[in-house]
Formats: C-alpha cells, structure tokens, sequence
C-alpha cells in the first residue's frame, strides 16, 4: 500500500509536531545536566568542606584493608557521615593513589578530603622511645619492653651485646617490631663510634673502637655532669699512659651485677680486693666490655679529653668531682668526701 501524501496542509502540523519534541528532548538534557552539576558539587562540597567528627580521635587502619572497610571505620570514627558518599567521593576525587594502612590521628573538623591525604600520604601517628645514656643493655630493653605500639619481643642482652646501642629518642609506628627498633639503636651506635674513631685526637693510649666504647662507658657511668666528662675521660687517658690501674667503682659494681639489673650495694673494701674481669682496682687496663651504653657526649669526651695532668678525683659533695694531680691532693680531697657524708648520716637521724 502507497503512503498517503503530504499535503500543504498537513506539512506545518507535522513540523510543528516534531519541534515540541525536540524541544522536549533539549530540556530535558537540560534538567538533567543540571541536577547533574548539583549533584556533583554537593559531592564535592561533602568531600571539601569541614566533617562531622567532634573531637580528635585515632583510628587504626589493618594492613590488607579494602576501600570499603577503610570507609567503614572512618564513617564509625566520625570523619564521614555517609559510607556511601564517601566511597563514592573515594571512586570520583582520590583514586589515583593507594590508602595506606597504620594508626592515623585526626583533628576535630577535618575534611574527608584531608583524611583521605593522610591516608595516602600515609601520615600515620609518630611514637617515640627514649633510651638514655648509661643504661646496661639489660635495662634498655627492658624499656624497649614497656613501649607501646611495638610488636615482639626484644632480643636477649647476650645476643644484643654491652655497649652497641646508642642511648636516643627513636621514633616508630604502630606495628614496628622490638627487634627493627634494637637493629637501629645499634646501627646508630656502629655509625657514631666509627665517625667519632675517625676524628679521634692522636696519641690516645686505644687501639681500637672497640676500646674507645669501653673507656666511654665508664666515663659515662662516673659522672651525670656533662661538663665535666672531657676532664673524667683525661684522667683515664692518663692512668692508661702511664700504666696505672683505673680503679674505677662503676668496673666493679658491673662485675657484681645480677640478672635483676645493677648492683645496688654500697661498694666496700671486700668488693674492691674481689678479683673479678671487671675489677680494674685488681686487673690492669681497660675491662673486657663496655658496662653500659654510652652517649655521643662520653665517646666524644674519650677521643678528645682535656688537657690536664690530672690523675685522680672523688666526688666533691655538690654533684660533681674534685680533681687532683698528685696522690697527697687527692687524699686530701678524699678525707673531705668522707666528712661530708659522716655530717650527711648524722643529720639523717
């Protein structure tokens, strides 16, 4: 069958027909474009602007957590208020890098935008463990031990050895191990004691690091005054020239210590005449190995003493020491040490 024509009259009607719908079709492009662009700037706008979250809060992403799960904690800790927009915003703003895992710490107020970049960035929260100089090695694990935030155990003293860490403030994150945490301490010792070893003064009675170690964990342990270390260490440094004994309490007191930590005895004369590796009142030059673990201040002390003929000194009642060259001006000093603690146990009582 033969369609029927168009005639001059049918032919505006059928034009003005097909316009509306055109027309029709442009709005509702239009509409749609437009709740579009809203929709996309409410979403930005929640991605951008400040959040919900009302105070500052720490929240713990798992290693192998998915997007999903990450938005989940951050909507339960406050930060996003809808999972939904915020995986949503997650797909469209922040997918050209990964979220990483870690313990995250998040002030009041922030954008998911801000959360999302330290998520990225992987800004996780900084702890800190200070080690301080002149513990034994036993007594620096044992505050490794107490650190929160580390996993595992700490190695044994006698697999970390005397003297190899270097008393300092290290910072982990969460999840770091004891053993990564030990692993530094004692690779920043072995770098500050060579670097120090290589800027030594000349002439110095030590033949090795090793050495250098041992002298400046006495001198660590003989005096908490930091000025006066240089002075300690010379004192030393002179005794091994001339082929004097250190007689040193601390040696002793080591060679006394117990699993349980230091010898916390008062030193007497049985103590003193007990022939032991770390008595240097019974055996001559330096111990066998450091007995503690010394900071950059006593290893720079060792390898660059004071210049003084000093050859003696003894605790001088005010925190400090009185020095002495001679053996008549140290006795000296000695007897007025000892008045001084006669009067101090008297006005004890």
């Amino acid at each position: 069958m033969s369609e029927t024509p168009e005639t001059p009259e049918t032919a505006p009607r059928r034009r003005r027909g097909l316009g509306w719908i055109v027309s029709l079709f442009v709005l509702l492009l239009i509409v749609a474009a437009t709740v579009a662009g809203g929709g996309f700037v409410m979403l930005h706008r929640a991605y951008t602007d400040l959040g919900p979250l009302v105070s500052n809060t720490v929240v713990v992403i798992p290693p192998g957590s998915s997007g999903r799960e990450i938005v989940r904690r951050l909507t339960d800790a406050g930060i996003a208020s809808d999972p939904g927009l915020a995986r949503l915003a997650l797909r469209l703003f922040a997918s050209e890098r990964p979220l990483r895992a870690g313990e995250y710490a998040f002030p009041a107020s922030i954008s998911l935008k801000a959360a999302i970049g330290k998520l990225q960035d992987g800004d996780t929260v900084v702890r800190r463990v200070t080690i301080a100089e002149g513990l034994t090695t036993r007594e620096a694990l044992a505050v490794l031990s107490q650190a929160e935030g580390l996993e595992g155990n700490a190695p044994e003293p006698t697999e970390v050895g005397e003297g190899s860490l270097l008393p300092e403030t290290y910072h982990f994150s969460l999840g770091d191990t004891r053993a990564d945490v030990v692993a530094r301490m004692q690779a920043a010792m072995h770098e500050a004691i060579a670097t120090a070893w290589a800027g030594r003064d000349e002439g110095l009675p030590l033949a090795s690091p090793v050495e250098a170690l041992i002298l400046a964990s006495i001198v660590e342990k003989e005096t908490a005054v930091p000025s006066e270390r240089p002075r300690v260490a010379a004192v030393f440094i002179n005794r091994l020239k001339r082929g004097m004994r250190l007689q040193s309490d601390p040696t002793v007191a080591y060679g006394f210590s117990t699993e349980e930590g230091e010898f916390s005895g008062r030193l007497l004369k049985k103590h003193l005449e007990t022939n032991h590796p770390f008595n240097t009142y019974t055996r001559d030059g330096l111990p066998p190995s450091p007995i503690a673990n010394p900071g950059r201040e006593s290893i720079a002390a060792v390898l660059h003493p004071a210049e003084t003929k000093d050859f003696y000194f003894v605790a001088d009642g005010s925190g400090g020491h009185a020095f002495a060259r001679t053996l008549a001006e140290h006795n000296h000093n000695v007897a007025k040490w000892r008045r001084i603690q006669r009067e101090r146990r008297n006005s004890a009582r």
